[in-house]
């Protein structure tokens, strides 16, 4: 169970992607002397939840990262007819391990345009893509066509490859030169 100077931790750590200092974390506290900050930074080093680098900074460990990316998975909720819930704690879900299976191959890019919208990705989405140089029929993929990086879905034909869009008001690539696959999509983020 997480305590309330862990939660402030995590949440300072979210918005400044460092760690805070002895003196911003009695202010985070609102404690009145380092000495407070110290033994709750022992606690947190005791736990192996932080540690410190060469020159005494603390460090977040990658239990402390797996921890803060944890969001609670609270049960169903029905998109169908109105029903009552219960709310109850079913799990935590790491959003590291539901979004990303390959860490070092994964990046993000924010969608520019409206050639996937029937795919429902719309211009502001951001999307969680895993490179490859390879793509199965049917998935949506980054690719450079004739020197031009666009998102559509790979289709292959025996031999034949093109990109298509998911909109009626846009044709299908054909590449006149070249098409490198370049990442295969592996999520959608939108935020409302």
């Amino acid at each position: 169970m997480r305590n309330p100077h862990q939660i402030k931790l995590e949440s300072f750590y979210t918005q400044n992607k460092r760690m805070p200092t002895y003196s911003e974390m009695m202010k985070l506290f609102s404690f009145k002397s380092k000495n407070a900050v110290f033994k709750v930074v022992e606690k947190l080093l005791e736990a192996g939840l932080v540690a410190k680098d060469h020159l005494g900074r603390l460090i977040p460990t990658k239990t402390f990262s797996e921890i803060s990316s944890e969001v609670p998975m609270l049960g169903f909720v029905t998109a169908g007819l109105p029903a009552t819930v219960e709310e109850e704690l079913a799990d935590m879900v790491n959003l590291d391990d539901l979004l990303i299976q390959k860490k070092a191959q994964t990046y993000m890019l924010e969608v520019d345009g409206d050639s996937m919208i029937d795919a429902h990705i719309e211009k502001g989405d951001m999307v969680i893509v895993e490179r490859a140089n390879t793509a199965k029929d049917g998935e949506i993929v980054i690719a450079e066509v004739d020197g031009e990086f666009t998102m559509k879905y790979f289709r292959k034909d025996g031999a034949k490859v093109w990109l298509e869009p998911a909109n009626k008001n846009y044709k299908p690539i054909y590449p006149e030169r070249s098409l490198n696959i370049n990442a295969v999509l592996k999520a959608v983020i939108r935020k409302y």
